[in-house]
């Protein structure tokens, strides 16, 4: 593990979703504890997506921002998180990148298992397509993208947009995204005491998401079996991650279906370390993730 990570591997909760409403405290403890990211450059607002019962979003726009956008999902295992907890990171990818990034407040399970999350977040991405002109958007250059359980929401999101014919993708940003129930890797099978995610934490919030119904492709998406057609992708994993070797199998899939792909494995690193702002490779991770995205909506 990488020195200045593991150092902070003591001020951690312990990885455990048994009790998924109880540890919801415990991560807004956790990301409040990031130091704020300076907003100073970024024009911020709250708005409700009239879909269900709405579905909160906050904008990040960059004073010097082009047209393209990210709608960006949150991590937390399905289950934990909001637009608050996630404040630190979508308002760094929007400075880092210069791109105007929607984060998404999808509702949460156990309450309300697959398809909640996805329908919230899918809703978003149409939102977004149809109101381009008003945001100051091209509809040609929206991407999807997320952490951990977010990835996994985007790259369901992908399968599902190509499916359906519905808004055109332009790319998928990936980062450590949680893509396979069955958790049949080396990686899933072998990483049973890694910091903040391990085999046991994985187990329950795929339970608590799937609310004991068979997953799909679009809630797990390393079980669709076909993945031609989709949108480019960037896909990032973490060494010590139970999630590593899913997200390098799927990287894999894509390029054999001829979509293009960008995978960086980060030695060192485990599940959201990059929260560990004062280490050098977060730094290297979330400027990267802000270069890729860059590139990619400008390109």
């Amino acid at each position: 593990m990488d020195p200045e990570l593991e150092a902070f591997i003591p001020l951690f909760p312990r990885a455990d979703l048994r009790d998924p409403i109880a540890e919801r405290d415990s991560f807004a403890v956790l990301a409040a504890s990031v130091a704020p990211p300076d907003t100073t450059g970024l024009e911020i607002e709250d708005h409700v997506v009239p879909a269900g019962p709405g579905v909160p979003i906050r904008v990040y726009r960059p004073r010097q921002a082009g047209q393209g956008a990210i709608v960006w999902m949150h991590g937390g295992g399905w289950v934990m998180g909001d637009l608050d907890t996630e404040h630190p990171w979508a308002a760094r990818l929007a400075e880092v990148s210069g791109t105007v990034v929607i984060s998404v407040g999808y509702r949460l399970a156990p309450e309300h298992p697959f398809p909640a999350a996805l329908d919230d977040s899918y809703a978003v991405l149409a939102w977004a397509a149809e109101h381009a002109g008003r945001l100051g958007l091209d509809p040609a250059r929206i991407a999807v993208g997320g952490h951990s359980a977010g990835g996994g929401l985007a790259a369901g999101m992908a399968l599902r947009a190509r499916d359906e014919h519905g808004p055109r993708i332009c790319f998928q940003l990936l980062n450590q995204p949680g893509l396979d129930d069955r958790q049949q890797t080396w990686s899933a099978r072998t990483f049973t005491d890694t910091p903040w995610m391990n085999r046991d934490k994985v187990s329950s919030a795929w339970g608590h998401y799937l609310g004991g119904a068979p997953a799909t492709p679009y809630a797990a998406p390393a079980r669709a079996e076909d993945l031609t057609g989709l949108p480019p992708a960037y896909i990032a994993t973490a060494e010590l991650c139970p999630n590593r070797d899913e997200d390098i199998v799927y990287a894999t899939r894509l390029l054999q279906a001829g979509v293009s792909v960008e995978l960086h494995q980060w030695a060192g690193t485990f599940h959201g370390s990059q929260a560990i702002l004062s280490a050098e490779v977060s730094q290297r991770q979330i400027a990267e993730l802000g270069t890729v995205l860059h590139r990619a909506l400008t390109g």
